[in-house]
C-alpha cells in the first residue's frame, strides 16, 4: 500500500486532490482540508500529486 503524505503547511484546502482522485482516497475535514480516508484504495497513480498547485502531496512506497 502506498504512503500518502499531506504537508499541512503547503496545503491551502483547494480540494483538487479530492476531486481528481479516481479511487476516492481523500475526504475533507471540517476546514475542507484533505484527509486520507481510504488509503487501501490508493494505486499510486500520482494524479493528486500532479494536480496539486502547492506541491503539498507525496505518494510513495511505504517504508521507503
Amino acid at each position: 500500500m502506498p504512503q500518502i503524505t499531506i504537508n499541512p503547511r503547503r496545503c491551502k484546502h483547494c480540494g483538487i486532490c479530492i476531486a481528481f482522485c479516481p479511487k476516492e482516497v481523500f475526504g475533507a475535514d471540517y476546514r475542507g482540508a484533505p484527509v486520507v480516508e481510504r488509503a487501501e484504495k490508493c494505486t499510486a497513480c500520482g494524479l493528486c500529486v500532479m494536480r496539486c498547485p502547492d506541491f503539498a502531496l507525496e505518494v510513495g512506497e511505504k517504508g521507503k
